[in-house]
């Protein structure tokens, strides 16, 4: 009884230490959890001052696309009130196309009121032409300098592209000229080496021909001085036989 007692305890031991272990790990993991959401929280949070920020720099009065729109809202109108007039005029040409002062003479029938509107209308619109007018000299001044700017550039890049040509012109006319002369002067090593063979083969034949003279010479005079040797013989033989 004691013995199972025992075991019963050590059974519930383990049990016990098996359920603390599986419990600390899920304290752990939930502890990880927490961490990853606070992360996430902190992440967001970060992101939403970004946008805030980007929002107020958009709201902001020096933002350069603010600004692009609103001179291009106006551009807009000014152009609708040009397209205005325009039309109004063509409205008023269409009116009697024959008589040319047409246009000229339906002032007379205005009021003055209508010609003050009138007189104030065109004012605005020779203002806004005129604003328009020195928009586009200084447009055309900026992109003068720009495009004399671009080709300063382009005429030295010209430059330097043609001296470039140039010299590997000349590099490659020196490597063919001494390509040329390469040759050339191997052939005259060639003749003068021939040349001097042949020289030396003249001056051998003509040193043979010189020895078997001298050899032949030499034969000759010997035999004329035997014939000459047994004549005196002779003749001493004979006179001392007549005594």
């Amino acid at each position: 009884m004691f013995v199972c007692e025992t075991l019963g305890n050590m059974a519930q031991g383990t049990k016990y230490k098996c359920d603390l272990t599986r419990l600390l790990a899920e304290l752990k993991e939930e502890n990880d959890t927490v961490n990853l959401l606070e992360e996430s929280v902190f992440d967001l949070q970060s992101t939403m001052c970004e946008m805030q920020k980007r929002l107020q720099s958009v709201d902001g009065e020096g933002n350069e696309w603010k600004t692009r729109y609103e001179t291009q809202v106006e551009l807009n109108g000014q152009l609708e009130r040009q397209i205005a007039l325009a039309r109004e005029k063509l409205e008023n040409m269409r009116g009697n196309p024959v008589d040319r002062l047409a246009s000229v003479r339906s002032y007379d029938d205005m009021s003055v009121e209508m010609l003050r509107q009138r007189l104030k209308l065109l004012t605005e619109e020779k203002s806004e032409l005129q604003h328009q007018l020195t928009a586009c000299h200084l447009q055309i001044q900026q992109e003068g300098k720009a495009f004399h700017k671009t080709n300063d550039e382009r005429k030295a890049y010209l430059s330097e592209i043609a001296n470039l040509s140039a010299a590997y012109e000349a590099q490659r006319r020196q490597r063919s000229t001494q390509q040329h002369k390469t040759p050339g002067s191997k052939q005259m090593r060639g003749r003068h080496s021939s040349r001097k063979a042949e020289a030396d083969s003249k001056k051998g034949k003509e040193r043979k021909e010189g020895g078997q003279h001298l050899k032949g010479g030499g034969v000759g005079d010997s035999a004329a001085q035997r014939c000459q040797e047994t004549k005196l013989l002779r003749e001493s033989w004979l006179h001392s036989l007549n005594h």
